[in-house]
């Protein structure tokens, strides 16, 4: 059977009235009654002992494959003295865990883990007390370990369970609670392997795109060729012969629906709708200058110190073009919206800020909407994942059953929102002696109204919503990190952006770091002096000093100015670079050293081997932390050498792996990675820092290698050649 649901923006936002909370707290999962309060500072919203000594902890902070969630029963089990293994995690879930942020900004550690550590603490001391009762011994003689309250010395002791286990802690979280002492630590800081790894090594692990539910119907979106298109007509009997398919339609907003996923595939495929023509984007070609010339909204003066009008002889201008997040499986949503309640299942890494976003959108009370975190196939950032949860919302209200939605290839590299482009002009001068006596940076950036993103579906179908363009804090590490006593950085916001906007891994420090340290290099080159020796003279702290010396020590640096003098290897030229950053200007020290070859006959560019030196202050688990720096070096080399999203002037090109391609296995170089731990000190998140100083390591490398500077992103064989010539 076929039919066409065809619903107007006043009838859908009328039926969304109508949608109430599906589900009992905890009737899925007993387990969960135990942290129901709504309150994010009571101990009760974060853990929960149960009666057979297990633990669950509660957070709205999710595991996107960072290895989040192990870190946080580290945490947990340090403090409250029970042993790793008897952890569990519960994460991202709206009905369950307290609201304490969304994931992103490296905030997992220095907030996340903050958090359940305090509420841990907290706990403990609750702990010895029930157990100072129970054993008539002082609080302050007891100590648990093992899971089991006891004296210090010597004595009988008590489970946990037996003293709280099944039971609510009632208690608000202390932010004065004593926390153990690093120098005794027996969890953090010990490579406690990740339970998820072996099950998604062998195609085990259950992802978001894996879901079912019953009922459920498969679901795909009819894009236009045009972005800014709006829906003429819709033939319907084009997919006339395609068993069991609906197709639905909301103003602009495109849909098929069909019990069978090829179904539905098909008909989207080949459904014939009509649609107005739009060429309202500036093309991508040459955009470097649309945004020097664009009209600016704000401007904004991140540092000013000392003469904003000393003689800067020096400059260089640095692009950094648009690019995705390029998800290796497309973004995928699962919802149910019934008359009795609404479920959506999703990867996105705010549920709590998605379901806020949905309420508005389509007039709902978010407190009588549940959103479910899964695991999806990896973000960094909000690519498409929000956008598919509505809709599936759409589809799922137009059908009256659950709906499972998942992008196409083409949906994800054509309408996810974008990592921004940037332009930044760096002025500065140096003295005989190799100091810098003054810098400016001058950056351009796309901009728009703050606030939630305007979702792709809801836009469709004419639902008023928000067009916020926040794409995380952009204007960061925009400053070098050596003394200089002339300073001024200004960052331009421009008043409207072509592509929508998001926060892709370490937002905008990739490319702030590449200006900035690309120019350093410069600087040193002007000099007559080796890179590494020109740099450490400016800096004073003994941190950065640390990882400086420790990523030269590990490339084997031999002092040098560059360009490399002998830099022939058969057809090859080789050369090495660095680069060093402070992220934020506030937490992690990481250093790099590149060694690459680049050939002059075809301008492809490898990178040998890359050297990191890393100081995120305690270090959690340094298996873990291994494991981010590592990816961090591998998608950046990636962004660096592959990655550009591409448009003309109604649509984005860049939709499939051959025009948008990424760091293959082959090109992966050897990656020798030196943690610096520092117990006494406060952890930092490792999710994006080591990102920001590879595109610079790289092109300081490069100029080493060949005499040439390559100061526009990504450097393609075509455009390494072409600096060549």
């Amino acid at each position: 059977m076929h039919a066409m649901t065809s619903l107007t923006r006043r009838g859908l936002l009328k039926s969304g009235g109508a949608l109430m909370v599906s589900f009992a707290l905890g009737a899925a999962l007993p387990k969960r009654t135990i942290a129901q309060s709504a309150a994010a500072p009571d101990v009760d919203s974060f853990l929960a002992i149960h009666a057979d000594g297990s633990v669950t902890i509660y957070t709205s902070k999710v595991d996107i494959g960072t290895g989040l969630a192990t870190a946080f029963r580290q945490t947990a089990a340090e403090e409250l003295g029970i042993p790793v293994e008897r952890f569990n995690v519960i994460e991202g879930d709206t009905a369950t865990t307290p609201n304490h942020g969304g994931t992103g900004g490296s905030s997992g550690i220095p907030r996340g883990a903050a958090d359940i550590r305090r509420a841990a603490a907290t706990a403990r001391q609750a702990l010895l007390d029930l157990g100072s009762k129970q054993l008539n011994r002082p609080a302050a003689d007891l100590t648990i370990s093992a899971g089991e309250v006891h004296p210090a010395a010597d004595g009988k002791g008590i489970a946990v369970a037996a003293l709280i286990g099944g039971k609510r802690f009632s208690l608000k979280v202390d932010p004065q609670a004593p926390l153990r002492d690093p120098a005794a630590y027996t969890v953090v800081g010990k490579p406690i392997l990740r339970a998820d790894v072996p099950a998604k090594c062998t195609g085990r692990h259950p992802y978001l795109q894996d879901l079912t539910v019953p009922g459920m119907l498969h679901g795909r979106v009819v894009r236009p060729a045009s972005m800014g298109a709006r829906l003429l007509s819709v033939d319907e009997s084009s997919v006339r012969a395609i068993p069991g398919v609906r197709v639905v339609r909301v103003e602009s907003f495109l849909g098929v629906v069909a019990k069978d996923e090829w179904a539905a595939i098909r008909a989207a495929r080949e459904l014939k709708a009509t649609w107005s023509e739009w060429s309202g984007l500036p093309g991508s070609a040459g955009f470097e200058r649309t945004l020097r010339e664009s009209p600016v909204e704000r401007d904004q003066v991140v540092v000013n110190r000392g003469d904003a009008n000393a003689p800067k002889p020096l400059s260089a201008t640095y692009y950094w073009p648009f690019q995705s997040h390029a998800s290796l499986a497309p973004s995928c949503a699962v919802a149910d919206c019934k008359e009795s309640g609404t479920t959506v299942w999703s990867a996105s890494q705010n549920p709590f800020g998605l379901r806020g976003n949905l309420a508005k959108v389509f007039g709902i009370p978010q407190e009588k909407i549940h959103v479910i975190y899964l695991d999806g196939s990896g973000s960094y950032g909000s690519n498409g994942n929000d956008d598919a949860a509505a809709d599936a919302l759409l589809l799922s209200r137009a059908a009256g059953q659950p709906v499972r939605m998942q992008w196409m290839r083409e949906d994800e590299h054509g309408w996810d929102p974008k990592g921004p482009a940037q332009l930044l002009d760096i002025r500065g001068a140096i003295d005989a002696e190799g100091n810098i006596t003054a810098w400016e940076t001058q950056m351009w950036l796309p901009g728009g109204p703050q606030g939630d993103r305007a979702l792709v579906g809801p836009e469709s179908a004419g639902l008023a919503q928000g067009h916020g363009q926040n794409a995380g804090a952009m204007t960061l590490n925009t400053d070098p990190p050596y003394a200089t006593a002339n300073l001024r950085v200004v960052a331009h916001s421009l008043k409207d952006t072509p592509l929508r906007l998001s926060n892709l891994r370490a937002p905008g420090k990739i490319a702030n770091v590449f200006a900035v340290e690309g120019f350093t290099d410069e600087l040193a080159v002007a000099a007559g002096m080796d890179a590494a020796a020109f740099r450490r003279r400016l800096l004073a702290d003994p941190r950065a000093i640390a990882v400086l010396d420790r990523a030269l020590a590990m490339i084997e640096w031999q002092p040098r100015p560059s360009p490399n003098p002998k830099p022939a290897a058969g057809n090859l030229h080789v050369g090495r670079g660095i680069a060093y950053m402070r992220y934020k200007q506030a937490e992690n020290y990481v250093a790099m050293a590149m060694e690459v070859a680049v050939d002059r006959a075809t301008g492809k560019v490898t990178v040998r081997r890359v050297a990191c030196a890393h100081d995120c202050g305690l270090i959690v688990n340094p298996d873990g932390l291994r494991n981010q720096v590592e990816g961090n070096i591998v998608q950046t080399l990636s962004r660096t050498l592959h990655e550009e999203v591409t448009f003309d002037r109604s649509r984005v090109t860049s939709v499939d792996w051959a025009s948008y391609p990424v760091l293959t296995f082959p090109e992966a170089p050897a990656i020798e990675v030196a943690l610096i731990d520092h117990p006494d000190q406060p952890s930092y998140g490792a999710g994006e820092a080591a990102s920001a100083p590879v595109a610079a390591a790289l092109a300081n490398a490069i100029f080493d290698a060949t005499g040439v500077r390559l100061r526009t992103v990504p450097f393609t064989p075509a455009r390494v050649k072409a600096a060549l010539a």
